[in-house]
Parts: C-alpha cells; structure tokens; sequence
C-alpha cells in the first residue's frame, strides 16, 4: 500500500512550488518583457542551488523521509521549469535565433550544476 501521506505532503509541496515559479515568471515578464527566457533559467538556477542545500543538509542531519518529500519532490519539483526550460529553448530555435538558444542552454546547463554544486558545498561546509 502507497504512503498516502506521502503523497499528500508531494502534491502541497508540488502546488507550492508552481506557484512560486509563476511568481517569478510574473515578475520576470513584467520587468524585462517576453524576449528571451531569463526566469525560467533563473528558476531552474535556483532550484539547483536550494536542491543543492537540501542534500547536503539532509545528508548533515537526520530529516524524516516526508520532509525530503515534500521540499525536493514537491516544492522543488513544482518550482524548476525543465519542460519550460526546453519549450523555450526549442521556441527561440525555430525562431531562428540559433546562437541565442545554443547560449541558453549551455547557460542553463552549466549555471545550473555550478549553484547545485555550490548549495552542496556550502552546507558541507557548515
């Protein structure tokens, strides 16, 4: 039998976390306009980096089973934008705007690993 509690605690996190992405993109569209797709890569940086800080932390401290749930699965899960992520790289593709879309991506990409990798070590560090 499932953990429905479990479930539970992923579906609020879930619902938590897009809500504080379509926060961000708001904001982001209302300060720099639907050109290029900075907010979903701020958010998947973001992500990263605070996926980053709960693993190391949780690796630091013994934290229950649902709290990971709910905070990596869910909230995270529900904040970074992957499947944006890609919809906007293919969009600025077909628009024609090849060096763009190959930046965007390996800038994700590479962003994206540094601040993981940075969340890590600074809770290790602690």
């Amino acid at each position: 039998m499932p953990n429905a509690l479990g479930y539970l605690l992923v579906f609020i996190g879930g619902g938590l976390g897009a809500m504080a992405r379509h926060g961000v993109n708001r904001a982001g569209f209302a300060l720099m306009g639907p050109g290029f797709p900075w907010w979903t890569m701020v958010v998947n940086v973001a992500g990263s980096f605070l996926i980053g800080l709960l693993a190391g932390m949780f690796g630091a401290m013994e934290t229950g089973h649902n709290m990971r749930l709910f905070l990596t699965t869910g909230v995270l899960g529900g904040f970074t934008t992957f499947s944006a992520f890609s919809l906007d790289a293919l969009t600025l593709w077909e628009r024609g705007a090849l060096m763009q879309a190959g930046l965007y991506v390996a800038a994700s990409v590479i962003l994206s690993l540094l601040a993981a990798a940075l969340g890590l070590m600074l809770t290790r560090a602690i």
